[in-house]
């Protein structure tokens, strides 16, 4: 073989280790989490690996994404919860705003797309997401009378998430509803009725059995699944039914516990008394004792304290929260909905989504702390006003860029199908000095 021929192809393959160090360099790093597969892990230690969580909340569960006072979501929004510490984001959605009519319930796929959008921007950022369907019950009712159209448009919307994103990794989790029960009943926030519980159980089923018929990665993805109205009590756990025994299934809960200091704008304002932390262990000694000390993961996928001018109070529990949470083996999700107005109710926001910057940095590094993170010590927002009025913002998604010189297929992506093409051609150019005047 030639000289010739060694000097042309050493740079060839120069040229191509180039290309493809410059198209890896230039990705966004999809493959972080979202197509990393499916491990061999049980419920429990995923659930332990998550450990803390920060709720997306208001957003693409209000009626139009901005429709809540919150901005557009963006990339940035989310790498700031990941830099403070967090791992892991819960995404909120509802749909039935966004479906047509019966029988089919086709989602809007622009809608689809946003949602798998705001999804990548955490999985790219190498945190885990739960997403689920949320306020949904004008619709999905657990009654007898309403049960079998409910489960009908139920199961029409998981076939059709489900089949999105069949093919992420473990570290995108599905959970069947949002606080499921009969708006307005007498017993709505009590534990509902026999029949209300009995109905949930069948509509829990009903979703994780066409998630799992999708395929895919579906046939083992974690999957959440609530109680009435994803209560902790005695009485909705009592009837709570985990669907087929299904070992990959995790149980959902919320508690804003204690309720007068964490929800109730009348409540108390203090906390942190031997007694106040005895109450709160003694709370996830009875989720540990009934679930997880017989192999059955939870979540807690909301939980939080409203702003009653009490920061020293709501910090101490914070971390002590999220302590008591670790020590048992249970992830917490913070339920930020993006509202601050220091003193009135709901106002649970801890990161300023506009500014980019925490309204509460105390908060969330005793969250980090507790739940053994790594602690950020970022600055606090320097004049802080109450939500603002919802203005629309433009976002460009940085995984689709709309033009890279890597972008050798015209697809606006840099991605491995350039990767394929460069290869092919690389063979090719090799295979012709072979064949003819640099053989030997």
């Amino acid at each position: 073989m030639s000289k010739k021929f060694f000097v042309r192809g050493k740079a060839s393959l120069l040229a191509i280790v180039f290309l493809l160090v410059t198209i890896l360099g230039s990705m966004n790093v999809t493959a972080s989490t979202a197509n990393t597969g499916m491990r061999d892990i049980t419920a429990i230690d995923l659930v332990k690996d998550i450990r803390l969580g920060w709720n997306l909340g208001n957003t693409l569960d209000a009626p139009t994404e901005t429709g809540w006072g919150n901005p557009r979501t963006t990339k940035a929004m989310i790498d700031k919860v990941k830099e403070m510490g967090f791992n892991a984001v819960r995404l909120p959605v509802t749909w039935d705003t966004h479906v047509g009519a019966a029988p089919d319930y086709n989602i809007d796929q622009t809608w689809l797309n946003r949602v798998e959008e705001v999804v990548n921007y955490a999985l790219d950022s190498d945190m885990y997401v739960i997403l689920n369907l949320h306020h949904e019950n004008k619709w999905l009712v657990p009654t007898y009378a309403k049960e079998a159209a409910s489960k009908t448009q139920l199961t029409k919307l998981w076939e059709q998430i489900a089949n999105r994103f069949k093919n992420y990794s473990d570290y995108l989790i599905f959970e069947t509803m949002n606080e499921p029960r009969v708006e307005g009943s007498a017993n709505e926030w009590t534990g509902g009725t026999a029949e209300n519980r009995d109905v949930i159980n069948n509509f829990n089923l009903a979703a994780v059995n066409t998630i799992r018929a999708t395929g895919g990665n579906n046939a083992k993805r974690f999957i959440m699944v609530p109680p009435h109205a994803a209560a902790a009590m005695d009485v909705t756990l009592n009837d709570f039914k985990i669907p087929n025994d299904d070992n990959k299934v995790i149980v959902s809960i919320h508690a804003y516990s204690p309720y007068f200091f964490a929800m109730d704008i009348n409540g108390t304002s203090t906390w942190g008394t031997s007694s106040d932390k005895s109450s709160l262990t003694s709370e996830f000694n009875a989720l540990y004792n009934r679930f997880i000390s017989k192999g059955r993961a939870v979540i807690i996928g909301e939980f939080g304290t409203i702003d009653k001018n009490n920061l020293s109070s709501r910090t101490a529990h914070a971390e002590y929260y999220a302590q008591e949470a670790r020590a048992k083996g249970i992830a917490l999700f913070w339920w930020d909905n993006g509202y601050y107005a220091p003193g009135k109710a709901e106002t649970y926001a801890l990161l300023n989504r506009s500014a980019l910057t925490w309204y509460y940095p105390d908060i969330a590094n005793a969250l980090v702390k507790g739940s053994g993170g790594t602690q950020n010590t970022p600055a606090a927002t320097a004049t802080p006003t109450n939500t603002p009025t919802p203005t629309k913002v433009t976002t460009t998604n940085s995984s689709n860029p709309s033009s890279y010189p890597e972008d050798i297929n015209g697809d606006k992506a840099v991605n491995m199908a350039d990767v394929v093409l460069i290869a092919s051609h690389f063979n090719a150019t090799l295979a012709q000095p072979i064949m003819t005047k640099d053989a030997i």
